[in-house]
């Protein structure tokens, strides 16, 4: 009976002994966790909708007592969707650990209210939002209606669609061998003539014109189907 007294007593003392030892390996595990999440939260502020982070569960691991922990991005990586963050200790020891976390993001995009076919020069009734998981499309889904109003689709959409930019591009304003107004633009002056555009262009590209001289420029195509030339 004594025996076993003293042995309950060694095991008692025993944990009393392990219980701070395991409060120390927790502790950096609980600040680890809390660096991550405030990371991610600060580097996704900026994002548009509803964004969410939730940080992973960490393996239980012995780590040495750190001074200053840095957070950090592994290559490669990016705070969308699925995703781990690097905290490294910086003073005091030397270790890396991997977080889990997951980043998502509910946000309106244009989708279309009907059928669309391909060719077709995109209205404003053409189209409505609707929320969705950012993480979970496609990059480059259009979220602003006034991106895809008056451009002309390449692909045929069906009704419900979430639009993407790669799907749209601007339509045509000059035509090759159309006339054009040139606009010279230089320090302290402004010339107006006329020219053949060389190639078919949309507002804000570029396009060789050959002007009246015979002389061939280049300029940037304006809404209003005018060429600027600057000098």
């Amino acid at each position: 009976m004594k025996y076993f007294l003293r042995a309950s007593f060694a095991l008692a003392l025993g944990l009393l002994v392990l219980l701070p030892a395991l409060a120390a390996q927790q502790e950096p595990v609980a600040a680890i966790r809390q660096a991550a999440e405030a990371y991610a939260k600060q580097q996704t502020a900026h994002l548009p909708g509803q964004v969410s982070v939730v940080v992973g569960a960490i393996e239980p691991m012995q780590l040495a007592p750190c001074a200053q922990l840095q957070v950090f991005m592994p290559l490669g990586a990016k705070l969308w969707g699925n995703t781990s963050i690097g905290v490294r200790c910086s003073a005091g020891a030397e270790w890396n650990v991997y977080v889990p976390v997951t980043v998502r993001v509910q946000a309106p995009v244009v989708v279309a209210t009907r059928p669309l076919a391909s060719g077709k020069q995109v209205a404003a009734e053409d189209l409505t939002l609707q929320v969705a998981e950012l993480t979970q499309l496609p990059s480059g889904v259009v979220t602003d209606a006034n991106d895809a109003v008056g451009k002309i689709l390449t692909v045929g959409v069906s009704a419900g669609y979430p639009l993407r930019q790669d799907m749209l591009r601007a339509p045509i304003v000059v035509h090759q061998g159309q006339s054009v107004r040139l606009i010279a633009l230089g320090r302290g002056f402004k010339v107006s003539s006329e020219g053949k555009a060389l190639s078919n262009a949309a507002a804000g590209q570029s396009v060789q014109v050959k002007a009246q001289n015979g002389q061939t420029v280049s300029g940037v195509v304006r809404a209003d189907g005018s060429v600027e030339v600057q000098y």
